[in-house]
């Protein structure tokens, strides 16, 4: 399965801007207030490293795509 796409899903929850995504994934999030998801980042070169900070995220606001 390949990651295709990440987003911040805040229709349930807000971001905290805790900063726990980017320390364990800095290729891919920054918390300059709120998360954001960098730009022309290969995503499924970070697969595990999104997961985690999806698994981690104290809000459940991180999400993923995953596609065959």
């Amino acid at each position: 399965m390949k990651i295709t796409r990440v987003w911040l899903d805040e229709s349930t929850d807000e971001c905290t801007s805790c900063g726990l995504c980017e320390s364990i994934a800095p290729g891919v999030f920054e918390v300059p207030d709120k998360m954001i998801v960098k730009e022309n980042v290969d995503f499924d070169s970070f697969k595990m490293d999104i997961k985690d900070a999806a698994d981690s995220c104290p809000v459940g606001v991180i999400k993923y795509e995953e596609v065959d």
